[in-house]
């Protein structure tokens, strides 16, 4: 069953987030109640469906903040194939 919840946030965090909501194709609803299930999952890394390999290798990487991947997807792609 479901709760109705009251929340008050800033007016532009609001904004923000209804935009990308509606930019997923999603309610705001939808993705405030998944992110709440994801903080509250009382799971940890070691409890996880991650395989041993991959477990060993989560946190091993430190990128910068201003890392973009796409940028540096299609840098090795243009490169690979042109």
């Amino acid at each position: 069953m479901d709760t109705k919840l009251t929340l008050s946030i800033d007016k532009d965090v609001a904004r923000r987030a209804k935009l990308y909501a509606r930019s997923k194709g999603r309610s705001l609803s939808d993705l405030v109640e998944n992110y709440l299930k994801l903080l509250t999952k009382n799971t940890s890394v070691e409890n996880s469906e991650y395989t041993p390999r991959v477990k060993s290798l989560l946190g091993c990487i430190s990128l910068p903040e201003d890392f973009d991947y796409k940028k540096e997807k299609a840098d090795y792609l243009a490169k690979k194939y042109l």
